[in-house]
């Protein structure tokens, strides 16, 4: 995966984690003989100005300040930086693999205000293969960035292959991601919840947890319970406009991406139908296969996040609760 990464890529940041004060360095390498023109969007896809003068197009190996290039990145958030041959207006005709820039800032009381660091990593997707096929996954980076990052870490050290889904309620969701296969699993640790107001619509990925026993719409888990997911996850069946099913389920679970794509779809309808051995638990007599789980970098060619995201309509500008069953 890191020879696919850096073959593709023509942006290459000089370290992982910048600090505030830090220049947010990364070498331009455009491909022999082009010259591509730096593009920033926020997660939705809106188009930044770059600051005034400063120079976005390079012709040949250079490194460039991109919290200088663009003063927007001066507030949190979640920003794509793509290499944009020179001349092109359509921002999804960018060489090499986008950059995910995630600034942050620091919540607790009395900290001071503005970014407190900044993470650069390339922009990814997964593809789930199950013995019914398989399914390719977009992340909410700007919701859930440390919940993609869980994911992506389990999945490229191969923590889900030949992991099961535990549970399948038609119209409700299917999880799997339990190394037990019996939904009381985990990698041994929690992470903390990224809760969201995104919607649990069909083909919605969301981390699982522990129930709080209290919980209710007016009363939201408490913090042990918010925070006690770390490998299961489920994917969200209902397809209906309201979510009659799924509803109940939003703002208190982790949603962090989405199967895209009508062949992922047809899988999870395949996988939603398997034949139940335990109503109680809606254990699958004969439970679904995780064969693996792959992380690719994003390219032209191979982008999911043209159906995840808003289409990019801007120019590039000269200037300018169902209780889920409990998961440690």
């Amino acid at each position: 995966m890191t020879t696919a990464i850096v073959f593709l890529s023509v942006l290459f940041p000089v370290k992982g984690w910048f600090g505030p004060d830090q220049p947010w360095n990364v070498t331009v390498k455009p491909p022999t003989g082009a010259t591509v023109r730096l593009v920033l969007t926020d997660f939705s896809g809106s188009a930044l100005d770059p600051a005034p003068a400063e120079k976005v197009e390079f012709d040949k190996q250079s490194v460039a300040d991109i919290k200088k290039l663009y003063p927007a990145m001066n507030l949190a958030g979640t920003y794509l930086l793509y290499a944009v041959p020179k001349g092109q207006d359509d921002i999804s005709r960018f060489v090499g693999t986008p950059l995910v820039f995630t600034v942050r800032e620091d919540h607790r009381r009395g900290a001071p205000s503005g970014p407190m660091v900044t993470r650069v990593e390339p922009l990814r997707y997964a593809i789930i293969s199950t013995d019914a096929g398989d399914m390719t996954v977009a992340f909410y980076y700007g919701v859930a960035p440390n919940t993609v990052a869980n994911f992506i870490s389990l999945a490229t050290e191969r923590f889900y292959d030949d992991l099961t889904f535990h549970r399948v309620e038609p119209n409700f969701i299917i999880q799997g991601g339990d190394p037990r296969g019996d939904g009381t699993g985990g990698p041994g640790y929690n992470i903390d919840a990224e809760f969201s107001d995104r919607k649990q619509e069909k083909g919605v990925i969301s981390m699982s947890r522990d129930v709080d026993p209290n919980e209710s719409p007016n009363n939201p888990p408490r913090s042990e319970y918010a925070n006690s997911g770390g490998s299961q996850f489920f994917i969200s069946l209902d397809d209906t406009p309201e979510r009659k099913s799924t509803a109940q389920l939003e703002g208190a679970y982790t949603v962090f991406g989405k199967v895209v794509g009508d062949d992922g779809i047809k899988t999870l309808d395949t996988l939603a139908v398997a034949k139940i051995a335990d109503t109680k638990t809606a254990r699958p007599l004969h439970p679904p296969v995780i064969k693996k789980i792959e992380v690719h970098p994003v390219t032209s060619r191979e982008n999911p996040y043209r159906i995840l995201l808003a289409p990019v309509k801007a120019e590039i500008q000269v200037e300018k609760p169902k209780d889920v069953a409990k998961a440690k």
